[in-house]
């Protein structure tokens, strides 16, 4: 059977792929250009004008429970609570992928070190509230917490990660 072409988008550079091109079984798949943001790339999958995008739950939830997109898999190590029915991209059938979103909140560099404790502990609070969790897990999301050091070490890695996927795929910006 002859390939076909499958038209996806890519709205970030840091999405895990290294090539132009991927063999799904006899389907290739040909990312297009990027897009400056999810909402236009969002519309464009809805409209038809492009067949599959990675996105955030918490930007595609909406449109996944109306049935306007069909959500196919999570790209984290484990199932969304929000749709616990869809599988991680590992369970669909490739083994080893993980790439986990996360959010934050950043200071600019220099800000005092009790403020930064302050601010942590005020933010680690409001996660655990009800009211918080239960709108987190109305898109998907799960609150995580944590220290400001446990957070920059994720920003370390996940960064020499994804800048080692960079660098491999020969993606430059103009």
């Amino acid at each position: 059977m002859e390939a076909r072409t499958i038209k996806c988008t890519i709205k970030q550079i840091y999405q895990p792929f290294d090539r132009s091109s991927v063999e799904l079984g006899e389907t290739a798949w040909s990312p297009e250009k990027p897009y400056r943001g999810g909402a236009a790339a969002i519309n464009d999958l809805i409209a038809g004008r492009v067949h599959l995008m990675f996105e955030s739950l918490n930007s595609i939830a909406p449109h996944a429970r109306s049935g306007s997109i069909r959500a196919l898999a999570v790209s984290g190590t484990r199932r969304s609570p929000g749709f616990p029915d869809l599988p991680t991209i590992a369970e669909a059938g490739v083994p080893g992928y993980a790439a986990p979103t996360w959010s934050g909140v950043i200071a600019p560099a220099g800000v005092p070190r009790p403020i930064v404790d302050k601010l942590n502990a005020a933010i680690n609070k409001a996660i655990q509230s009800p009211t918080f969790r239960e709108r987190f897990a109305a898109i998907g999301d799960e609150p995580a917490g944590g220290t400001p050091e446990e957070f920059a070490e994720l920003i370390r890695t996940d960064s020499e990660k994804w800048g080692e996927v960079v660098r491999h795929s020969g993606v430059r910006l103009d």
